[in-house]
């Protein structure tokens, strides 16, 4: 199915359901740029990651169980 014939069938949808597809569509565009971005910082602060002891500096308690004190 191309763009024409999709907006076609949207086109003969109820106003309701057309609302619907859109919040979906907004979404799921919403979601893939996020990630997107999410891998973009990713990959900038990777070099970072494997050189600066700072940053990593506690990542040898990521096994073990956290307790909020009171």
């Amino acid at each position: 199915m191309n763009t024409t014939q999709i907006l076609f069938e949207i086109d003969k949808l109820p106003r309701q359901t057309k609302m619907f597809v859109v919040e979906k569509v907004l979404h799921s565009i919403r979601q893939q740029e996020e990630k997107e971005a999410m891998k973009k910082a990713a990959e900038i602060l990777y070099e970072d990651y494997l050189t600066d002891k700072e940053l990593t500096a506690f990542t040898n308690l990521d096994a073990e169980g956290f307790y909020e004190s009171k």
